[in-house]
């Protein structure tokens, strides 16, 4: 994948680096990142030399077909791991259960700790519960990392890409090993991911918003809906 897809991305899109040395030859990482778009998860791993294993809907994965079978290997080669997020909290703990299965095994693990992308191009509240209890379980380094202008690529609603140069920015990594052992405290799980929050607000220039984006999509839809009833 990082010779097809990678090359290709990279040869078509001219992405820009910035902090690259930042990233461990070797060991595990969090790489924590701000979300614009859905190529955020092609085009980081295409600039950095080891693998990145990112979180994806099960779906991706099971969905029946010759098409669904193409898509579940795209998905496993470009490094995402399935998980069931249907299931409320079970399916969060599954989540955190296999982000730590990835670091453990001495890998690269991407998370965007928003949780979702940005409904508007700005920076929105990090959800506490999977990137501090994962960084505090396994003592990985957390690296914040800021895309920038990967929304501008692809729009909503607009089905052809425009060719643009995006940008990739690596902060150098975060310890937080004077947390260990307190990942069980909801105010030192929030402090932590505020930290990141921070450091990716630094990198990136967004203007930050101290909401979740969830809850910012669903005003937005609302707002939408009435204006459609007022016309």
């Amino acid at each position: 994948m990082k010779v097809s897809v990678g090359a290709g991305l990279k040869a078509t899109f001219r992405p820009w680096v910035e902090g690259k040395e930042h990233v461990p030859a070797t060991g595990p990482a969090i790489l924590a990142s701000n979300h614009l778009s859905f190529s955020d998860s092609f085009f980081l791993p295409a600039v950095l030399d080891r693998r990145v294993t990112f979180i994806a809907k099960a779906e991706y994965f099971n969905s029946p077909g010759v098409k669904g079978r193409l898509t579940a290997a795209f998905f496993k080669g470009v490094g995402q791991l399935p998980v069931d997020r249907s299931g409320g909290r079970g399916a969060g703990e599954a989540a955190i259960a296999s982000a730590i299965a990835v670091l453990e095994r001495g890998e690269l693990f991407g998370i965007y700790p928003e949780g979702t992308r940005s409904p508007d191009g700005r920076l929105y509240r990090g959800k506490s519960g999977g990137l501090a209890r994962v960084a505090l379980a396994t003592g990985a380094p957390v690296l914040p990392v800021a895309m920038i202008d990967t929304e501008k690529i692809q729009p909503p609603g607009k089905i052809v890409p425009k060719v643009m140069r995006p940008g990739i920015r690596i902060g150098a990594p975060l310890d937080f090993s004077r947390y260990q052992g307190m990942e069980g405290d909801r105010f030192i799980l929030r402090s932590l991911t505020d930290e990141v929050m921070y450091a990716i607000m630094r990198l990136s220039g967004q203007e930050y918003v101290d909401i979740y984006a969830t809850v910012a999509k669903r005003q937005l839809a609302q707002a939408a809906k009435g204006g459609d009833a007022d016309d």
